[in-house]
């Protein structure tokens, strides 16, 4: 419930969710103030162009500092150093090293499964791993197929 963006909860998560952070918490609030950091981090690559984003990190940046919480100082520290390579995000209109992960996340699989004796098994195994919705028709009672692949290119 804390990782759910903030417009994406309903009345009754929004209820519980408070519940929660004045149940969890301390005189200081710290776990309120870092929630909120989370959604304000959030927000920097929802900016329509570079300058803006630079501007919310900025502000972010300076929140974390502020806000004398070790949870927010650290992170806060690291972002900073990495700022060129997450206002990078604008310049590439956008573009990630997710299908590079989706690759290595593929040879992991396969070096944990201690090799593969044919293909199908590693597929399947991929399939597992990363989630498919398998077609539940009547007319597929006895052998379920999977439908789609979420995290890597089709292997067949």
């Amino acid at each position: 419930m804390l990782r759910r963006r903030y417009d994406h909860h309903s009345e009754r998560s929004w209820a519980r969710l408070l519940a929660g952070l004045d149940a969890g918490d301390t005189c200081d609030e710290q776990l309120p103030k870092t929630w909120i950091a989370a959604q304000e981090l959030r927000l920097i690559f929802d900016g329509p162009d570079r300058s803006r984003a630079a501007d919310t990190l900025c502000r972010w940046l300076d929140y974390g500092a502020r806000a004398d919480i070790p949870e927010l100082t650290r992170p806060a520290r690291t972002i900073d150093s990495w700022r060129p390579e997450l206002l990078a995000y604008f310049d590439t209109a956008g573009v990630s090293n997710g299908p590079t992960e989706a690759i290595k996340l593929t040879k992991k699989i396969k070096r944990v499964g201690h090799g593969f004796r044919n293909f199908d098994n590693y597929r399947l195994r991929l399939l597992l791993y990363c989630g498919v919705e398998w077609n539940n028709s009547p007319s597929h009672t006895d052998r379920r197929q999977p439908t789609t692949l979420g995290c890597v290119e089709p292997l067949w």
